[in-house]
Protein backbone atom coordinates (compact mmCIF):
# COMPACT_ATOMS: atom_id res chain seq x y z
CA UNK A 1 0.00 0.00 0.00
CA UNK A 2 2.88 2.72 0.86
CA UNK A 3 4.35 1.90 -2.19
CA UNK A 4 1.18 2.15 -4.41
CA UNK A 5 0.96 5.52 -2.37
CA UNK A 6 4.45 6.95 -3.02
CA UNK A 7 3.92 6.13 -6.66
CA UNK A 8 0.98 7.84 -6.86
CA UNK A 9 2.30 11.17 -5.21
CA UNK A 10 5.31 10.78 -7.54
CA UNK A 11 3.25 10.49 -10.52
CA UNK A 12 1.16 14.04 -9.16
CA UNK A 13 4.24 15.88 -8.32
CA UNK A 14 5.98 15.22 -11.67
CA UNK A 15 2.93 15.44 -14.34
CA UNK A 16 1.83 18.80 -12.25
CA UNK A 17 4.93 21.22 -13.26
CA UNK A 18 5.43 19.82 -16.60
CA UNK A 19 1.73 20.02 -17.77
CA UNK A 20 1.54 24.06 -16.32
CA UNK A 21 4.81 24.46 -18.55
CA UNK A 22 3.36 22.62 -21.97
CA UNK A 23 -0.37 24.25 -21.01
CA UNK A 24 0.72 27.36 -20.64
CA UNK A 25 1.98 28.36 -24.65
CA UNK A 26 -0.96 26.59 -25.48
CA UNK A 27 -3.56 28.03 -23.30
CA UNK A 28 -2.35 31.32 -24.49
CA UNK A 29 -2.80 30.27 -27.95
CA UNK A 30 -6.28 29.11 -27.26
CA UNK A 31 -6.84 32.62 -25.70
CA UNK A 32 -5.62 35.01 -28.19
CA UNK A 33 -6.46 33.16 -31.34
CA UNK A 34 -9.46 32.69 -33.25
CA UNK A 35 -10.85 30.72 -36.68
CA UNK A 36 -11.43 26.68 -37.25
CA UNK A 37 -7.93 25.74 -36.56
CA UNK A 38 -8.20 27.16 -32.80
CA UNK A 39 -11.75 25.34 -32.32
CA UNK A 40 -10.65 22.41 -33.23
CA UNK A 41 -7.13 22.39 -31.44
CA UNK A 42 -9.79 23.27 -28.66
CA UNK A 43 -11.80 20.32 -29.19
CA UNK A 44 -8.66 18.04 -29.00
CA UNK A 45 -7.34 19.28 -25.77
CA UNK A 46 -11.12 18.42 -24.41
CA UNK A 47 -11.43 15.19 -25.62
CA UNK A 48 -9.90 13.44 -22.64
CA UNK A 49 -13.04 14.56 -21.01
CA UNK A 50 -15.47 12.61 -22.50
CA UNK A 51 -13.40 10.03 -24.25
CA UNK A 52 -13.74 6.90 -22.11
CA UNK A 53 -10.09 6.07 -20.14
CA UNK A 54 -9.67 2.74 -21.29
CA UNK A 55 -10.12 3.94 -24.60
CA UNK A 56 -7.56 6.46 -24.38
CA UNK A 57 -5.19 3.94 -22.69
CA UNK A 58 -5.49 1.40 -25.21
CA UNK A 59 -4.23 3.87 -28.04
CA UNK A 60 -1.33 5.11 -25.68
CA UNK A 61 -0.45 1.57 -25.01
CA UNK A 62 -0.23 0.77 -28.62
CA UNK A 63 1.61 4.57 -29.18
CA UNK A 64 4.09 3.21 -26.83
CA UNK A 65 4.51 0.30 -27.73
CA UNK A 66 7.71 -1.76 -28.75
CA UNK A 67 6.24 -1.95 -32.77
CA UNK A 68 4.55 1.90 -32.81
CA UNK A 69 6.63 4.62 -35.23
CA UNK A 70 7.21 6.61 -31.86
CA UNK A 71 9.07 3.35 -30.52
CA UNK A 72 10.77 3.17 -34.05
CA UNK A 73 12.68 6.42 -33.51
CA UNK A 74 13.94 5.68 -30.01
CA UNK A 75 14.89 2.52 -30.28
CA UNK A 76 18.62 4.04 -31.78
CA UNK A 77 18.98 5.32 -28.16
CA UNK A 78 18.16 2.23 -26.54
CA UNK A 79 14.25 2.88 -25.52
CA UNK A 80 12.48 -0.37 -26.96
CA UNK A 81 9.29 0.96 -25.23
CA UNK A 82 7.70 2.91 -22.58
CA UNK A 83 4.53 0.79 -22.13
CA UNK A 84 4.79 -0.78 -18.37
CA UNK A 85 7.38 1.98 -17.25
CA UNK A 86 6.52 5.13 -14.76
CA UNK A 87 7.77 7.19 -17.54
CA UNK A 88 4.96 5.33 -19.86
CA UNK A 89 2.63 7.19 -16.79
CA UNK A 90 4.31 10.24 -16.38
CA UNK A 91 3.11 10.61 -20.65
CA UNK A 92 -0.41 9.07 -20.39
CA UNK A 93 -1.31 11.75 -17.37
CA UNK A 94 -0.18 14.38 -19.29
CA UNK A 95 -2.71 13.50 -22.28
CA UNK A 96 -5.20 12.68 -19.89
CA UNK A 97 -4.86 15.52 -17.41
CA UNK A 98 -3.98 17.90 -20.69
CA UNK A 99 -7.92 19.82 -20.29
CA UNK A 100 -7.81 19.85 -16.54
CA UNK A 101 -4.48 22.60 -16.94
CA UNK A 102 -5.29 24.23 -20.02
CA UNK A 103 -8.95 25.22 -19.48
CA UNK A 104 -8.24 27.29 -16.13
CA UNK A 105 -5.16 29.32 -17.64
CA UNK A 106 -6.90 29.88 -20.86
CA UNK A 107 -10.27 31.25 -19.14
CA UNK A 108 -7.46 33.63 -16.58
CA UNK A 109 -6.12 34.67 -19.84
CA UNK A 110 -9.45 35.65 -21.46
CA UNK A 111 -10.99 36.66 -18.34
CA UNK A 112 -7.79 39.71 -18.33
CA UNK A 113 -9.03 40.74 -21.76
CA UNK A 114 -6.58 42.89 -23.83
CA UNK A 115 -6.35 46.43 -21.99
CA UNK A 116 -3.97 45.26 -19.61
CA UNK A 117 -1.57 44.11 -22.65
CA UNK A 118 -1.91 47.67 -24.73
CA UNK A 119 -1.33 49.61 -21.23
CA UNK A 120 2.01 47.63 -21.53
CA UNK A 121 2.70 48.28 -25.10
CA UNK A 122 2.30 51.84 -24.40
CA UNK A 123 4.97 51.87 -22.13
CA UNK A 124 7.37 50.29 -24.34
CA UNK A 125 7.13 46.59 -23.13
CA UNK A 126 8.23 43.97 -25.72
CA UNK A 127 4.96 41.09 -25.99
CA UNK A 128 7.38 38.95 -23.87
CA UNK A 129 8.20 41.65 -21.34
CA UNK A 130 4.33 42.36 -21.38
CA UNK A 131 3.43 38.29 -20.94
CA UNK A 132 5.35 38.07 -17.92
CA UNK A 133 5.24 41.14 -16.14
CA UNK A 134 1.33 41.53 -16.54
CA UNK A 135 -0.07 38.62 -18.24
CA UNK A 136 1.09 35.86 -16.14
CA UNK A 137 0.77 37.78 -13.07
CA UNK A 138 -2.81 38.23 -13.57
CA UNK A 139 -3.18 34.70 -14.50
CA UNK A 140 -2.42 33.57 -10.93
CA UNK A 141 -5.70 32.57 -9.91
CA UNK A 142 -6.04 29.88 -13.38
CA UNK A 143 -2.81 28.31 -12.33
CA UNK A 144 -3.73 27.66 -9.24
CA UNK A 145 -6.73 26.54 -10.09
CA UNK A 146 -4.78 23.90 -12.75
CA UNK A 147 -2.48 22.61 -10.36
CA UNK A 148 -4.66 21.83 -7.74
CA UNK A 149 -6.97 20.26 -10.34
CA UNK A 150 -3.96 18.14 -12.65
CA UNK A 151 -2.69 16.71 -8.65
CA UNK A 152 -5.62 15.50 -7.53
CA UNK A 153 -6.64 14.27 -11.16
CA UNK A 154 -3.68 12.90 -11.77
CA UNK A 155 -4.21 11.13 -7.72
CA UNK A 156 -7.38 9.02 -8.82
CA UNK A 157 -6.75 8.34 -12.33
CA UNK A 158 -7.70 4.54 -13.12
CA UNK A 159 -8.07 3.57 -16.53
CA UNK A 160 -5.07 5.51 -18.03
CA UNK A 161 -2.24 4.34 -15.96
CA UNK A 162 -3.81 0.73 -15.62
CA UNK A 163 -3.83 0.09 -19.75
CA UNK A 164 -0.52 1.72 -19.82
CA UNK A 165 1.14 0.77 -16.83
CA UNK A 166 -0.24 -2.42 -15.59
CA UNK A 167 0.01 -2.90 -11.72
CA UNK A 168 3.90 -3.50 -11.07
CA UNK A 169 4.44 -3.42 -7.53
CA UNK A 170 6.82 0.02 -6.80
CA UNK A 171 6.50 0.80 -9.99
CA UNK A 172 3.42 1.59 -11.89
CA UNK A 173 0.95 0.29 -8.77
CA UNK A 174 -1.03 3.52 -8.36
CA UNK A 175 -3.53 3.60 -5.41
CA UNK A 176 -6.39 3.39 -7.24
CA UNK A 177 -5.51 0.11 -8.62
CA UNK A 178 -4.52 -0.59 -5.31
CA UNK A 179 -8.06 -0.25 -4.02
CA UNK A 180 -9.14 -2.08 -6.95
CA UNK A 181 -6.99 -5.16 -5.96
CA UNK A 182 -7.64 -4.75 -2.23
CA UNK A 183 -11.39 -5.38 -3.35
CA UNK A 184 -10.70 -8.58 -5.51
CA UNK A 185 -8.70 -10.14 -2.51
CA UNK A 186 -11.82 -8.90 -0.22
CA UNK A 187 -9.14 -6.93 1.54
CA UNK A 188 -11.74 -4.44 2.42
CA UNK A 189 -10.04 -2.70 4.92
CA UNK A 190 -7.32 -1.68 3.18
CA UNK A 191 -9.87 -0.84 0.59
CA UNK A 192 -11.87 0.97 3.15
CA UNK A 193 -8.38 2.87 4.72
CA UNK A 194 -7.30 3.98 1.05
CA UNK A 195 -10.35 4.83 -0.57
CA UNK A 196 -11.11 7.21 2.93
CA UNK A 197 -7.86 8.55 2.12
CA UNK A 198 -8.86 9.78 -1.18
CA UNK A 199 -11.97 10.96 0.20
CA UNK A 200 -10.41 13.39 2.25
CA UNK A 201 -8.01 14.50 0.06
CA UNK A 202 -10.34 15.30 -3.11
CA UNK A 203 -12.76 17.29 -0.20
CA UNK A 204 -9.67 19.67 1.25
CA UNK A 205 -8.15 20.21 -2.84
CA UNK A 206 -12.11 21.40 -3.40
CA UNK A 207 -12.23 23.53 -0.23
CA UNK A 208 -8.53 24.79 -0.90
CA UNK A 209 -10.02 25.82 -4.82
CA UNK A 210 -13.26 27.19 -3.40
CA UNK A 211 -11.23 29.59 -0.80
CA UNK A 212 -9.26 30.36 -4.12
CA UNK A 213 -11.68 31.17 -5.86
CA UNK A 214 -13.68 33.34 -3.33
CA UNK A 215 -10.16 35.52 -2.17
CA UNK A 216 -8.85 36.27 -5.86
CA UNK A 217 -12.85 37.53 -6.74
CA UNK A 218 -12.59 39.45 -3.65
CA UNK A 219 -9.36 40.83 -5.01
CA UNK A 220 -10.82 41.39 -8.41
CA UNK A 221 -13.12 43.62 -6.92
CA UNK A 222 -11.44 45.81 -4.29
CA UNK A 223 -12.63 43.75 -1.26
CA UNK A 224 -10.21 42.76 1.28
CA UNK A 225 -11.21 38.94 2.16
Amino acid sequence: MWEAIRVTLLLAAVTTPLLLLLATPLAWWLAKGSGWVRDTVAAVVALPIVLPPTVLGFYLLIALGPHSPLMVVLQPFGVRTLAFTFTGLVIGSLVYSLPFAVQPIRNAFEAMGSRPLEVAATLRASPWDAFWSVALPQARRGYVTAALLVFAHTIGEFGVVLMIGGAIPGQTEVVSIRIFQAVEQLNFAEAHLISGGLLAFSFVALMIMLVIDRRFGARSAGIRP
